[in-house]
């Protein structure tokens, strides 16, 4: 091999690992949250950005059982849920959430909360109410409960309320969560 030839495979490499080096030590990331101002916007557009404080792990205890929730953040319209009740050791409930922004009937955009409980079909509850604390989801037509709100109290604090009509009889139930560090 002639020593040119030589020269340009090391200058080469030694080019490439000097960038590879430089763009190891940089705070560049693919999936970093400083991706532009365009794709930020597009990230908080729309209704669902006022529920980014639901964003996160939530725990709530009474005597018997824990139920914990987790979300993940608005992106691309959707924000995607989960949570699992354990009682006496055992997961005894667990659930699918999903809360979607849809084109409404005048052309706005509205959420939808769609529930896949364990061992249930999908359920759908349309948005009622919105603002940057409280969110309301209703389905006249579902069994129990009819309506599900997620309510912002103060730092670290929220309510979920199930309420509705069970076999004539007017249901709350309420579920304080406490926010709690995600696993």
């Amino acid at each position: 091999m002639s020593s040119p030839r030589i020269l340009f495979k090391l200058t080469a490499l030694l080019a490439i690992l000097a960038g590879a080096v430089l763009w190891l030590r940089s705070d560049y990331s693919p999936w970093s949250e400083d991706v532009g101002d365009e794709v930020a916007a597009v990230a908080h557009a729309g209704p669902i950005h006022s529920l980014s404080w639901l964003t996160g792990c939530w725990m709530h205890v009474e005597t018997g059982f824990r139920r914990d929730e987790q979300w993940m953040e608005p992106r691309g319209g959707t924000m995607i849920g989960m949570s699992r009740t354990v009682a006496g050791g055992e997961t005894v409930e667990h659930e699918h959430l999903r809360i979607e922004t849809r084109a409404g009937a005048m052309g706005d955009r509205r959420l939808a909360f769609v529930a896949v409980p364990s061992g249930q079909l999908e359920a759908t509850f349309l948005q009622s109410e919105l603002s940057d604390s409280v969110a309301v989801f209703e389905a006249p037509e579902h069994d129990f409960p009819q309506r599900i709100t997620y309510r912002h109290e103060a730092r670290g604090l929220a309510v979920a309320t199930i309420e509705g009509e069970e076999e004539g009889i007017t249901r709350v139930i309420e579920f304080p969560m406490t926010r709690t560090n995600c696993p």
